[in-house]
């Protein structure tokens, strides 16, 4: 029985027939009893006996079957012959063509006290000799030669039927099988010759057979019992070969595709530089990567996206190699940074692994130097990690963590795709689309891309182990919005009930659910509060089995995390944190518009490209939402997963990027409705089976289910392809100032070299403000001694270097202007500077007499004040201090409530494991002590706020 990857779960109908009649013509030739139905015979130990009701439920399924009853679409048929009677063993073979029929014995048996039984060998497994399924009115020819079968046609009297015992006193023959019956079990069983038992037996022989024969060829003649068997198999010639070989192509095709594609990938950006293959770093514009890629390239992600639709298109679920194709098409795009470039890409993951460095060197956090390492749970951890394993260059790491990273998220992710109510296109779809459009590029080594990966793990364990599906038992109100709303409460959830779990399980799933949010608060600023809104977002739309007591919880574990450990940040950027909540306009203004105007021409289509992917996969999920609807399926939880982190922007523009981390957070939900706009129906497995494009309305199909389920496959394939594309353009846009060289990693080098006991290093920028990051490698070593926060001012005319001269002029001894060819690349693509300003700005520079050049190769270029006035030294860097921050008189009290209400909550949610009504007086005891605790800790954490702020 073929598997349907959209009817995951067919249960097979086992119908037992009864033997195959004897003689073609055993239906008019079978007896008829009292109400004139034929009759079977049982056995031996059952003579006489009739069983009308089998024949009669046997000829009512056949029935079904045939006229395509109401199991026919929804059952498989699997028929398997009732045991059979035991042949004779005192007939002799007058087979003219001297082939012994199939028999099956066991060792002999002593002689039954039946005198309707023969002695000799018995038979362990009634087996008939093998008779091709025929019409019951076939012709008999008179003349052909006769084959085997199980009754022979003028046998002596009182000898049994072969394949049946003896027939009772009644004479009453073996009921006839009805025209058209399936074939038996002895069809499947080798020809055997059995002796008979030892000290005279009889060798077990077919009977003598008359029967009108069939086109059927003849048995090849078996070994002696106990000699060895060799079945010779029929020779096949070549184009044989070639049609088993072509019959077999889905099994084979898929895997040979999605290698060839993997390797043409490897060896087109691998490969020196040529016709149709290698990169050229000099190639990238302002395209980016893309516009550098070799056509074999994209022939190879062609390739790997085929073999996957080719897999899905199958009617078998293949889940390792699909999963193994998915992983093969992200190692092509999200891996071909590290397969061009030198250097880890992406300037700003230098100053990360700046962090690891200092926190495995010192052992301290110090939130001075920077107000990320308020948050130092990722850096701690691999400093924890790189000390503990003896690594100490961590450019491996840095360049292959993007790669890494998503495929990590492909983990969790597919988890919670178990847990919707989808078809399996559907859910390996959207696995595809999440990868295809994952082209934000946080996936570098930084505490976002890290947290992302806890934030799936946190909404899996949500779906998996703590979710609630209940179908609505309250009537629907008749009209107003309350109708509407009940409507949508009363249809199929599209998600799975969470049913067999085991309250150990249960208890140690929470414990790892509050240890991945514990590991966000202190890893990452936003993340905490995605997953808080996911939980209370589930509790509302009644998606969860957790109780509230839970996002109290975790909401109190923020905000102590950040009154009382992040003090340095916050003390004096009152202002800065708060002053964006409500301007939802302003700061969708900072994340779209300001990154579109003034840009290159080229590199305008590169976030063209980013906001249309988005467009687009908002339209799918919408599209995908509506057919869900339609067919009465309500998506509660991937709407969630979509619409709450759009919420966060109403909070702040978080240096102008807010929107690129609402979009990586609600890709899980988007990514899954999308799938749903060219897959929508419901698994057979569900209550309601359909087949997969035939809406629950049978009224609303016009086109051919099978003609629409080809389209949308095709349809899918081709998105697919359009997205990849894109994806190359979307995600590697920034290539031509993302990209790190050598040269630039040696030029600060020597900084690091010669910051003894401090140095400052003054980037370029276009416009000073404190938002401005500098498009350098920087901070990979020493941050507290060598300090990037000093702006150079230049302008489009490289001729004028008055200010950056300047700055360099007030700046103390050792600081280096740098001039850099990543941030020539940003000053070129985003504010239109000439394409030769680098050179010319770095020949203004060494023409000035003011400034020398201490450092220079092809990439960049080290500047440093000439004349300094003799006995200058050079500065002490900036000290770095622990957690001497500044607290308020409530302070020990915040604290003790904290510890009370955190105790109370989360033993109250501990006990509600049990069940809805286990231990009810000591839940309202723990809520008694939680929630004044709470309400205490709370105001502690505003009087905190507003005391250190006034006095800071």
């Amino acid at each position: 029985m073929p598997f349907d990857p959209d009817a995951t779960g067919v249960i097979p109908k086992l119908t037992f027939e009864p033997p195959s009649g004897e003689g073609p013509n055993a239906a008019e030739e079978a007896p008829k009893g009292a109400d004139g139905e034929g009759t079977e015979t049982e056995g031996t130990e059952e003579k006489g006996s009739t069983d009308k009701g089998a024949a009669d439920k046997d000829a009512a399924d056949k029935g079904a079957a045939d006229e395509g009853g109401p199991d026919a679409e929804t059952t498989t048929a699997i028929r398997l012959p009732l045991p059979l009677p035991a042949p004779d063993t005192h007939t002799t073979d007058t087979n003219p063509a001297g082939v012994k029929p199939p028999v099956v014995a066991e060792p002999p048996k002593p002689p039954a006290s039946d005198a309707g039984e023969e002695v000799g060998g018995t038979q362990p497994m009634k087996v008939r000799p093998a008779t091709p399924p025929k019409p019951a009115d076939a012709p008999k020819p008179a003349d052909a030669p006769s084959t085997t079968s199980a009754t022979t046609e003028g046998a002596p009297s009182g000898m049994p039927p072969a394949g049946g015992a003896a027939a009772p006193s009644g004479g009453a023959p073996a009921a006839s099988q009805a025209p058209g019956g399936a074939r038996s079990l002895a069809d499947l069983v080798q020809p055997m010759t059995v002796p008979g038992p030892p000290g005279g037996g009889v060798a077990v022989q077919s009977p003598p057979v008359s029967s009108p024969p069939v086109s059927s060829p003849p048995l090849p003649q078996q070994a002696p019992y106990g000699g060895p068997q060799r079945q010779q198999a029929p020779k096949k010639g070549i184009g044989a070969r070639l049609g088993a070989l072509v019959a077999s192509a889905p099994k084979w095709l898929p895997v040979l595709l999605v290698l060839e594609g993997l390797v043409m990938y490897i060896l087109a950006l691998k490969v020196p530089p040529g016709p149709w293959r290698g990169v050229d770093p000099a190639d990238i514009d302002g395209l980016g990567l893309i516009s550098a890629l070799p056509a074999t390239a994209f022939i190879a992600i062609l390739i790997m996206i085929v073999s996957f639709f080719v897999t899905v298109s199958q009617s078998t679920d293949r889940k390792f190699l699909l999963l193994f194709q998915i992983a093969a098409i992200t190692f092509a795009l999200h891996g071909a940074g590290a397969l061009v470039a030198d250097e880890p890409r992406f300037p700003t993951a230098y100053i990360h692994a700046g962090f690891v460095e200092f926190i495995g060197r010192t052992g301290e956090t110090a939130i001075n130097i920077d107000a990320r390492m308020g948050w130092p749970g990722f850096f701690a951890l691999f400093a924890f990690v790189t000390k503990a394993a003896g690594i100490s260059d961590m450019t491996t790491i840095l360049q292959w963590t993007p790669l890494l990273s998503n495929l990590l998220y492909l983990l969790p992710f597919v988890l919670i795709l178990r847990q919707v109510v989808a078809t399996t296109r559907a859910r390996w779809f959207a696995a595809l689309l999440f990868v295809l459009v994952q082209w934000i590029g946080q996936d570098y080594f930084s505490p976002q891309g890290f947290t992302f990966a806890l934030y799936l793990a946190f909404v899996a364990i949500l779906l998996r182990w703590f979710g609630r599906v209940e179908q609505r038992t309250k009537p629907v109100p008749p009209k107003g919005l309350r109708k509407w709303i009940g409507k949508l409460d009363a249809m199929t959830p599209g998600e799975l009930a969470n049913t067999g779990t085991f309250r150990a399980d249960k208890l140690l799933m929470l414990m790892l659910l509050v240890a991945l949010f514990l590991a966000s608060v202190a890893s990452h600023q936003i993340t905490p509060f995605m997953m808080l809104g996911v939980v209370t977002a589930f509790l509302l739309f009644k998606r969860t089995t957790l109780t509230w007591a839970l996002p109290f919880f975790l909401g109190l574990i923020v905000l102590a995390w950040i009154s009382y450990l992040t003090v340095g940040f916050w003390a004096s950027q009152i202002d800065t944190i708060f002053g964006g909540l409500g301007n939802i306009l302003q700061n969708l203004r900072s994340n779209t518009g300001d990154r579109i105007e003034g840009t290159d021409p080229a590199h305008a289509m590169v976030l063209q490209a980013r906001l249309g992917i988005l467009a687009v996969i908002l339209a799918c999920a919408a599209a995908g939402l509506l057919r869900r609807l339609r067919r009465g399926v309500f998506d509660r939880s991937a709407l969630i997963l979509l619409c709450v982190p759009v919420l966060a922007l109403g909070l702040q523009s978080y240096g102008g990027e807010i929107g690129l981390r609402i979009y990586m957070f609600a890709l899980p939900g988007a990514c899954l409705l999308a799938a749903y706009a060219f897959f929508p129906n419901l698994p057979a497995d569900s209550a309601d089976v359909r087949e997969e494009t035939v809406p629950l309305r049978k009224r609303n199909v016009r086109f051919n289910p099978q003609l629409t389920k080809r389209i949308s496959l095709v349809l899918a394939a081709c998105f697919a392809v359009v997205f990849a594309m894109a994806f190359l353009l979307a995600r590697y846009g920034n290539e031509k100032f993302e990209r790190v060289t050598t040269g630039e990693v040696a030029a600060l080098h020597y900084v690091y070299d010669h910051d003894k006991p401090s140095a400052r290093v003054l980037y370029l920028v276009p416009k000073e403000g404190p938002e401005v990051t500098p498009t350098l490698p920087w901070g990979e070593r020493d941050i507290e001694r060598v300090s990037f926060s000093e702006q150079a001012l230049v302008f489009k005319d490289p001729s004028k270097i008055e200010n950056a001269v300047a700055k360099l002029k007030s700046a103390p001894r050792n600081s280096y202007l740098m001039v850099s060819r990543g941030q020539v690349s940003y000053l070129q693509l985003n504010e239109g500077f000439p394409a030769d300003w680098g050179e010319r700005f770095r020949a203004a520079l060494d023409k000035s007499p003011d400034v020398k050049r201490v450092y220079a190769n092809q990439d960049a270029a080290l500047y440093t004040w000439k004349k300094f006035v003799r006995g200058t030294e050079i500065p002490e860097p900036n000290p770095y201090e622990g957690r001497g921050d500044p607290t308020s008189p409530w302070t020990p009290v915040g604290i003790a409530a904290l510890a009370v209400t955190w105790v109370a909550l989360f033993s109250y949610e501990i006990i509600r494991l049990n069940g809805p009504n286990r231990a009810p007086r000591a839940r309202k005891r723990l809520l008694f002590l939680a929630v004044p605790a709470f309400a205490v800790a709370l105001a502690v954490i505003v009087e905190r706020f507003l005391y250190i702020a006034a006095n800071n």
